[in-house]
């Protein structure tokens, strides 16, 4: 390898970034949206451009080498260093922006997304969009494989110290049954107690946030359906099936089964969610801001409004953040 006229890229440093998280060229080419062959490619104009090989391809998962050990500890510093001259160069103004890569939790899927993307397309007429879609613990890993600029999504707990967080939603859990099977004014614990729960997955932070939040309240239900799918849960429960804990978006996106289900506050210790705009600190400057911004907009309209004309006593359970930053 030694010789090679081939160049050390950026592009080649992101892939090989990649291909050392994932111990796998077909999963960083995933990733990166880019096939399995250009990866592989990129892999082998790298060490060629370096002369020596970084990664034992034939071994599964793959292992770096010694010297992509070495080189490794480098690369993260390169890519760092790219992404803030890049920002220095030509982020004071979101008209010079050419590509913005959005990670949007499937919550705002139908009703924000849209409409976001109408405004950032007024505001960036040059700029090419990248959305991808998915449970915020996804999305939350792809922005720190950078793999993602922003992303909207529900806080995790314990946000990293690079993380740029502006807060947009909070929302407090509601319970979903089947209509007229309960009696709002009565004894909710004790018939809730008598019906199955059709639990939201806890392979996802939400699930698992809500698993944990009833073994605080010491509370212990029946479990005979677990789903990823605020559709299919709600579904099961208009069916008769059972009775769920979902947040307001959760249910105002299956709005389809409205008549066949009563909406209710919990009956026990309330539960809540925060969702940010969350970006890496310092790398756009006020760009994450400004889109937090318009974002809060379009949340009181197009989610709390018609949120709150269906159910007025959701009121104290749709907090709009104001717009302060945490780090």
């Amino acid at each position: 390898m030694a010789g090679s006229p081939r160049k050390i890229t950026l592009w080649g440093i992101e892939v090989f970034v990649a291909c050392a998280e994932e111990r796998s060229i077909s999963v960083a080419a995933r990733r990166l949206g880019a096939s399995v062959s250009a990866v592989s490619q990129q892999m082998t104009n790298l060490e060629e451009a370096i002369g020596t090989s970084l990664m034992n391809r034939s071994e599964r998962p793959m292992t770096l080498t010694p010297a992509g050990e070495m080189f490794r500890r480098r690369a993260q510093a390169i890519l760092n260093e790219a992404a803030q001259a890049q920002a220095e160069l030509g982020m004071a103004d979101l008209s010079s922006l050419t590509r913005f890569r959005l990670g949007m939790i499937e919550d705002f899927e139908a009703d924000v997304t849209p409409h976001l993307l109408g405004y950032m397309a007024q505001e960036l007429g040059g700029c090419q969009f990248l959305l991808e879609t998915g449970a915020s613990h996804v999305l939350h890993g792809q922005l720190d494989a950078r793999a993602l600029d922003v992303i909207v999504a529900a806080e995790m707990g314990g946000e990293a110290a690079w993380m740029e967080v502006h807060p947009l939603l909070t929302e407090r859990y509601v319970g979903a049954a089947p209509r007229g099977m309960l009696n709002l004014n009565g004894d909710m614990m004790a018939q809730l107690a008598r019906m199955p729960l059709v639990q939201y997955t806890s392979r996802h932070h939400m699930g698992r946030q809500i698993e944990a939040h009833l073994a605080r309240q010491n509370l212990r239900v029946t479990r005979r359906f677990e789903l990823d799918s605020y559709h299919a849960i709600l579904a099961l429960v208009g069916s008769g099936a059972g009775w769920t804990i979902l947040t307001p978006l959760a249910v105002g996106r299956a709005a389809r089964f409205a008549d066949q289900l009563d909406i209710f506050p919990l009956p026990f210790q309330p539960l809540a969610r925060d969702i940010s705009l969350i970006a890496r600190s310092g790398i756009l400057q006020d760009m994450p801001a400004r889109v937090a911004a318009e974002l809060r907009q379009i949340i009181a309209r197009d989610i709390i409004a018609p949120s709150l004309a269906r159910h007025g006593w959701m009121a104290d359970h749709l907090d709009l953040s104001v717009g302060a930053q945490a780090a």
